[in-house]
C-alpha cells in the first residue's frame, strides 16, 4: 500500500511559477508510476501528467504540455510537478496518485488529498 502527501500549492500570479510534490511512504515506491490529476470547481478531473516507475517516460497533457515537467527522486519517495508560465485556467486543487501501471486516466489505485493551486490574473 502507497500514502501519498502533497505540497506546494499556493496563491500565484499569472505567468508565475509553483513546484508541488508528491511524498510517497513505502519501501516499494520506484515500482510505482505516480500521474497527478486536477480538478477546478464545477468540472470533472483532469488528466495533467505521469511519470513510469523507472522515470524514463513521461506524459503531458496538451494544455500544459511545454509548461509544466514532472519528475522523481526514487531515493526522496517524492515525485515533483514543475509548473511555469501559469494561468487563471491552471486553478485547480492537483492531486497525485500511484498505480503500478502507467496510466493516462484516474484508474490509478492510490490518491493523495490534493493541494490548491490558484493563479490570479
Amino acid at each position: 500500500q502507497v500514502q501519498l502527501v502533497e505540497s506546494g500549492g499556493g496563491l500565484v500570479q499569472a505567468g508565475g511559477s509553483l513546484r508541488l510534490s508528491c511524498a510517497a511512504s513505502g519501501r516499494t515506491f520506484s515500482s510505482y508510476a505516480i500521474g497527478w490529476f486536477r480538478q477546478a470547481p464545477g468540472k470533472e478531473r483532469e488528466f495533467v501528467a505521469a511519470i513510469s516507475d523507472n522515470n524514463i517516460n513521461t506524459y503531458y497533457a496538451d494544455s500544459v504540455k511545454g509548461r509544466f515537467t514532472i519528475s522523481r527522486d526514487n531515493a526522496k519517495n517524492t515525485v515533483y510537478l514543475r509548473m511555469n508560465s501559469l494561468k487563471p485556467e491552471d486553478t485547480a486543487v492537483y492531486t497525485c496518485a500511484a498505480d503500478k501501471k502507467f496510466l493516462l486516466h484516474p484508474g490509478y489505485a492510490y490518491w493523495g488529498q490534493g493541494t490548491q493551486v490558484t493563479v490570479s490574473s
